[in-house]
């Protein structure tokens, strides 16, 4: 395969962009959810940290940039119909969430309710103090 021949696998959406899960390599567990394109990918592999690519500010971030809290990735796949990247990552500082927790996944649904069940580890405003 060529230099960039992998990235040719990948089942890009059409606009260009594919979902990233990150879950922590250790635990299993899921932190968060994300998108990439080719530039982003190309550049997590490259420096073995996650770098996404943000649709809301239309650019690319590396995970961390601001908080610290960068996600150091252990191995990468690719689901079977090549549409879905899951990075196995080491979650520096332990926050993968912009609400200052764990994981963004901290709402459970309960009797049709959403439900906070993980605490804040670290007030966002300290973490992020622009």
């Amino acid at each position: 395969m060529s230099n960039e021949a992998w990235l040719n696998k990948v089942n890009w959406s059409a606009e260009g962009l594919v979902p990233a899960i990150a879950q922590d390599a250790e635990s299993g567990d899921i932190l968060m959810v994300a998108w990439m394109n080719r530039e982003a990918l190309k550049l997590t592999v490259q420096h073995g940290e996650a770098v996404y690519w943000s649709r809301s500010r239309k650019k690319l971030w590396h995970k961390g940039e601001e908080s610290g809290h960068t996600q150091k990735v252990k191995e990468i796949r690719l689901d079977c119909d090549e549409d879905v990247v899951l990075l196995k990552i080491d979650q520096v500082g332990g926050i993968a969430c912009h609400t200052g927790r764990r994981s963004c996944f901290f709402q459970r649904l309960e009797n049709s309710e959403w439900v906070t069940v993980d605490p804040v580890l670290k007030d966002p405003h300290e973490i992020y103090k622009k």
